[in-house]
């Protein structure tokens, strides 16, 4: 039971990524000059899946907070990589980002790290 605290702070992690990212691609590029930012910040800020972005961030975090509660951090931190399998995958599937055999070798590189860093 204890592994979904640490299984909910990387679902959240993960989906807060992919939608704030999906959803500022459709606002374009960050304007130049600072009221243009401020008020470009500002429209993002009010974007409801943006803002449900920033509340799978909250969640993520009070997920992490209940796996500290059960695990060593130099247990539990490692497992925080796969973030970026999980955001690599979902990223070329849903959002259409490149994949190339580069970030596979480096996924794969990470996921041994952690089977070592677990396991060792």
């Amino acid at each position: 039971m204890a592994y979904l605290y640490i299984l909910g702070t990387i679902i959240f992690t993960v989906y807060g990524q992919l939608v704030i990212k999906w959803r500022i691609n459709d606002y374009g590029a960050l304007p130049s000059g600072l009221i243009n930012k401020l008020l470009f910040l500002l429209n993002l800020f009010l974007d409801p899946f943006i803002f449900s972005g920033f509340a799978a961030a909250f969640l993520a975090a009070v997920s992490w907070m209940a796996a500290m509660t059960k695990f060593e951090i130099s247990f539990a931190y490692p497992f925080i990589s796969l973030n970026f399998v999980f955001v690599f995958f979902f990223s070329t599937l849903i959002l259409g980002e490149v994949f190339t055999i580069g970030k596979v070798i480096g996924l794969i590189l990470i996921v041994i790290g952690l089977i070592v860093m677990v396991k060792f």
